[in-house]
């Protein structure tokens, strides 16, 4: 006797609306976590050069520095910023303009430089990560803040040089509650706290995770800012994404 087949149902297709609802949810958890969790942010100056190199283009985490909320419990690993951390912040001498450099104090700390060397809490800093240019010396921002700021080559902000004395005790300045002391890594060329002063807190966006992708990038493309500029670089990027793209540097870890 023959053996009865048995027919699998049928896989019922996925209507139109199902579609679009699923679709519109892929959306909206997307946004969500651009606006919220990840920014995409690209690096537009050599200041912390061979770190982060012009051109880089990072996914910078944005709530690792929040304020930790009593929902989150143990799924959002919130920290404080420490010592060492590459940060993105908010410019306090720029309105609007998003840095990066690395933290070298945390409330509390008191730093100095001789000869263009960190030492923070009286301890000389091993920083292996840090570039000097060869024979450049600029006696304010080699031995600072011993050396008064008329002997800089580049000028502090005027509201720093004022602001400045009052965190100065002995040799060092002592960075303040709720604020950062911040320096590139491309130490020499680097326009940082040494000449702006310190970051607030509140002016932490988040910590870069990774390079998404490296293209090579002239140092003042940031400076072009009309249409036609950004339509002509934009023209070039389309031509040259291959040969121009630093493959090696992509998805390298930020650290």
């Amino acid at each position: 006797m023959a053996k009865k087949e048995t027919q699998k149902p049928e896989k019922q297709r996925e209507t139109t609306v199902e579609f679009l609802a699923s679709l519109a949810s892929v959306l909206v958890t997307g946004l969500f976590i651009i606006t919220f969790i990840v920014q995409a942010f690209e690096i537009p100056s050599p200041s912390m050069e061979d770190t982060l190199l012009i051109g880089d283009h990072v996914f910078v985490n944005r709530i690792q520095f929040s304020p930790k909320t009593g929902w989150s419990g143990p799924v959002i690993p919130y920290r404080n910023v420490r010592r060492g951390d590459i940060v993105v912040f908010l410019s306090p001498a720029e309105a609007g303009l998003y840095v990066v450099k690395r933290i070298i104090g945390i409330p509390g700390d008191r730093i100095h430089l001789r000869d263009g060397i960190v030492y923070r809490n009286g301890q000389k800093l091993d920083e292996p990560y840090v570039r000097h240019k060869v024979g450049d010396y600029n006696p304010y921002r080699d031995n600072f803040p011993a050396v008064p700021p008329e002997y800089s080559n580049a000028s502090p902000t005027p509201e720093w040089q004022v602001a400045m004395h009052q965190y100065v005790q002995g040799d060092d300045i002592v960075v303040p509650p709720d604020s950062y002391f911040a320096m590139g890594d491309n130490r020499d060329v680097s326009f940082d706290s040494r000449f702006w002063g310190f970051i607030p807190s509140e002016n932490v966006i988040g910590r870069p995770l990774f390079i998404y992708w490296s293209f090579e990038t002239p140092p003042d493309q940031y400076k072009h800012t009309a249409a036609s500029e950004r339509l002509g670089f934009l023209a070039h990027v389309v031509l040259h994404f291959f040969d121009e793209t630093r493959w090696r540097r992509t998805l390298r870890v930020v650290q």
